[in-house]
């Protein structure tokens, strides 16, 4: 069953034909650019933030920085670098996690892969997903107030707390190795997204071990 969403298509098969077709290589009608696509990676900015949960997203951007030749530009709500990888441009909201929506709101969502950590899954996995609510994640949360969820995301697991730990307190916590160890896991399903398809990633990745 799909889930419930504002805008989602009618039935399975529009549905995953929008997804098959989210990063068609084809020219605009006026001659103009190739769609490039552009990775989020969700996170808080400053020293203090920089290996808790909460950045998962920030540090595989910063990989696929390292590996594309991606050198950072500070921009007005967000660090951006272009890159070769399908032409991609990777950004990092620097507007703190709650109000990221407004690092994105002049991008279209359909060209957006969004890259956050994510407390309903095992610490370490990594998943690909089309659309779906916030989950409780305010970034994500800001962002589908800004242009909607039509947007694909790769999801870094980090579990659930423990008893007795507020979830803030868990998700600005450093992040243990398992998660460390799964950022260049996600790093390579981004890669698969741009240079085959969602779904094609969604079949490599979304597969319990």
């Amino acid at each position: 069953m799909l889930p419930r969403r504002e805008k989602a298509p009618q039935d399975r098969t529009s549905r995953l034909r929008l997804v098959r077709s989210f990063f068609e290589r084809e020219e605009q009608d006026n001659g103009g650019p190739l769609r490039s696509p552009v990775v989020v990676g969700l996170g808080n900015p400053g020293r203090s933030y920089e290996r808790t949960r909460h950045n998962a997203g920030y540090l595989v951007a910063d990989e696929l920085a390292k590996r594309h030749g991606g050198s950072w530009r500070r921009k007005k709500k967000a660090e951006a670098a272009p890159v070769t990888l399908g032409n991609a441009t990777l950004l990092k909201p620097t507007t703190f996690m709650n109000n990221s929506g407004s690092a994105v709101a002049d991008y279209r969502p359909e060209d957006l892969i969004v890259v956050h950590d994510d407390l309903d899954l095992e610490a370490g996995t990594v998943r690909v997903k089309f659309g779906g609510g916030a989950g409780g994640h305010n970034g994500l949360r800001s962002i589908i107030q800004r242009v909607g969820n039509d947007f694909v995301r790769v999801r870094i697991g980090i579990g659930r707390p423990p008893a007795g730990v507020t979830v803030t307190d868990y998700v600005l916590s450093r992040m243990e190795s398992v998660v460390r160890d799964a950022i260049p896991t996600a790093a390579d399903a981004v890669e698969y997204v741009i240079e085959h398809s969602p779904e094609a990633a969604m079949n490599r990745f979304n597969v319990r071990a």
